[in-house]
């Protein structure tokens, strides 16, 4: 059902991000990324305490592509 829209002010849109204003039928945003982190990296909480005596990460990756986004086009 169409609307009427006032005044939009768009000040940022991120590379994964979708904008629209009207009709859609289908909406599909794609993003793909890889993450490399060591020891201890993603842990939140209060009073957290994390003890690593050495941390080492593996970054060497020799394929090309990992998944791809060959069907969500």
């Amino acid at each position: 059902m169409p609307a009427i829209v006032g005044v939009v002010q768009v000040v940022s849109v991120g590379s994964s991000s979708i904008f629209n204003i009207g009709d859609v039928y289908k909406m599909m945003p794609i993003s793909s990324a890889k993450t490399f982190a060591g020891a201890g990296s993603f842990n939140t909480g209060d009073g957290l305490y994390v003890y690593n005596q050495q941390s080492s990460t593996n970054t060497y990756d020799t394929d090309l592509v990992d998944q791809g986004n060959f069907f969500n086009a």
